[in-house]
């Protein structure tokens, strides 16, 4: 099968091409970068530019058997700004209305459009679990979210059908939010950020390009898919968790205060609030996780 995928450089995006590569799947990643990667018989890297507008690339949509869209600025890259807030919203709308509209102008579209999303669509909540019909919230990532899947919207027809992945804080040790947090623990000073009772939707990294792969196969899913494991953690457990696969303590606090003073408003929507979300869906119609427990998911990413 022909597979197109958007932001298909990136820490999940890289994992997942390698992974439907050894599958045998013929894959067009899109890529903003003039050299995205090393092509190969069984994967091409083509320049695209994110505009709104669906370009030369388009064509390349025709026929395909699968579109996933990953494509979008880091929400945690930077300090946030104004500016930077406008790009990581920007990025995901463009990026997303330009494949929608290639798919709505094939001859041949795909017959399934996997885009990405993230539970920050649930706002800050508390310990309450949150399945797939919760409202969406309305903070800043809440906000991003919902456009996010309004410009995904466009691409659903009775010829396409559409699944919104949204992921929660993946785990693996190469990238993504994890090797920022082992610092502290090396030292010994690790342990929960704030009041360490705010719920953290975490997936291994595994079990996420599984469920985009279950999601690609499996024609009775669509709509959106919470990305994450079945039992949520609150941070403080989560970093007891960390505590134990690192052999190493976990019980010193990050003051909340000292975190907003680091890093503003991204503090409370990253790492002081959270969400007890829970993969209702994917679990309902038969999706395995590898990973239901961080302490499994831990050992196995620092054995």
């Amino acid at each position: 099968m022909k597979i197109v995928i958007a932001g298909g450089t990136g820490f999940l995006g890289g994992a997942l091409v390698s992974t439907l590569a050894r599958d045998g799947h013929d894959l067009v990643v899109l890529t903003r970068r003039a050299r995205g990667g090393p092509a190969t018989a069984a994967c091409a890297y083509v320049a695209w530019t994110p505009d709104g507008a669906a370009g030369p690339w388009a064509s390349l949509v025709d026929g395909a058997g699968a579109v996933v869209n990953l494509a979008g600025e880091s929400i945690a890259g930077r300090r946030w700004s104004a500016a930077h807030k406008q790009r990581v919203l920007d990025s995901r709308v463009h990026a997303t209305r330009s494949l929608a509209l290639a798919i709505r102008a094939a001859a041949n579209p795909p017959p399934v459009f996997v885009s990405g999303s993230a539970v920050g669509y649930y706002g800050a909540l508390g310990d309450q679990p949150i399945a797939e019909d919760a409202p969406a919230g309305s903070d800043f990532l809440a906000r991003v979210c919902v456009e996010w899947e309004r410009e995904a919207a466009g691409a659903a027809s009775d010829r396409t059908r559409l699944v919104c992945v949204r992921t929660g804080l993946v785990l693996e040790k190469d990238g993504g939010a994890l090797p920022e947090m082992l610092p502290p623990f090396r030292f010994g000073v690790g342990g929960p950020v704030g009041s360490g009772r705010q719920y953290w939707p975490w997936i291994h990294r595994d079990d996420w390009v599984a469920l985009v792969r279950w999601a690609i196969a499996t024609p009775s899913a669509s709509g959106p898919l919470n990305g994450t494991a079945p039992n949520p953690v609150t941070n403080a457990e989560f970093a007891r968790a960390l505590g134990r696969a690192l052999h190493r303590p976990a019980f010193m606090p990050a003051p909340g205060f000292a975190l907003r003073l680091l890093l503003g408003e991204m503090a409370d929507a990253l790492l002081l609030s959270g969400q007890r979300a829970i993969p209702a869906k994917a679990t309902r119609a038969g999706f395995t996780f590898t990973y239901s427990n961080v302490d499994e998911a831990l050992r196995a990413i620092f054995r």
